[in-house]
């Protein structure tokens, strides 16, 4: 059953009540597929337990960082793991500068390329550093409309502007901002690290940018991207 509806093929009305709660619950999922192993080929099966660990980690990510997540895909056409995770940070530290408050729940960690939202880190991470570009993140769909204007602008400061750049050239612009480094203190290039990133000193940081360059416009933005890739430079950040 599942199986068949995940292959792309259209469920009959029999079917629909377990498709539609299999999409609402992972755990259902998979135990309706140990339910009706026998009746499964080990690739149909292998298959569908796989997709059900991908929609699973949807619903560990909250409503708010999928609805962003849903509006970057809308406003741009390629967007790689590594590049999301910085477009998200920055949505994050802008908002929070502006309207003294988190855009999201979830904390950020600083990994090595930079700072990382493990729960988006799970959903994404067999892409690898390939374009973001699967049938399955139609349940993202139509999820934008429920951000507020606000909410928009923001994710459109930064897709405006910091969206232009690479992943590559998104991290060497984390890698040069106070919260990351005082995150990495204490660990070599290349060594590990899952350090938290407090909302409280990314909005900090983010609150002195906006005093010295006024980030609630592209120009002010631009300007900062500037001087930070500017700044990179100068240090011999390469990556």
């Amino acid at each position: 059953t599942i199986p068949r509806y995940l292959e792309g093929q259209v469920p009959s009305k029999e079917y629909s009540d377990v498709v539609k709660a299999a999409l609402a619950s992972p755990a259902y999922m998979k135990q309706k597929l140990m339910e009706n192993r026998d009746k499964l080929t080990d690739a149909a099966y292998k298959k569908a337990m796989a997709a059900a660990e991908r929609i699973g980690n949807l619903f560990s990510v909250s409503d708010k960082m999928l609805r962003a997540i849903a509006y970057v895909f809308e406003k741009l056409e390629e967007v790689t793991p590594l590049m999301l995770q910085k477009l998200l940070y920055f949505i994050q530290g802008i908002y929070s500068a502006l309207y003294e408050k988190p855009f999201f729940t979830e904390d950020c960690r600083a990994w090595v390329h930079g700072p990382v939202y493990p729960e988006v880190y799970d959903l994404f991470r067999d892409f690898k550093y390939n374009p973001i570009d699967d049938a399955r993140f139609a349940l993202l769909e139509g999820k934008e409309d429920a951000l507020t204007a606000d909410e928009k602008r923001v994710i459109d400061l930064v897709v405006n502007t910091f969206g232009i750049y690479g992943g590559k050239v998104l991290e060497k612009i984390t890698h040069n901002e106070t919260p990351w480094m005082e995150a990495r203190k204490g660990y070599g290039d290349g060594i590990p690290s899952s350090e938290l990133l407090p909302k409280e000193k990314i909005m900090k940081y983010y609150i002195a940018v906006n005093r010295k360059y006024g980030i609630d416009s592209e120009e002010g933005l631009r300007a900062y991207i500037h001087d930070i890739l500017k700044k990179a430079s100068s240090s011999g950040e390469g990556s």
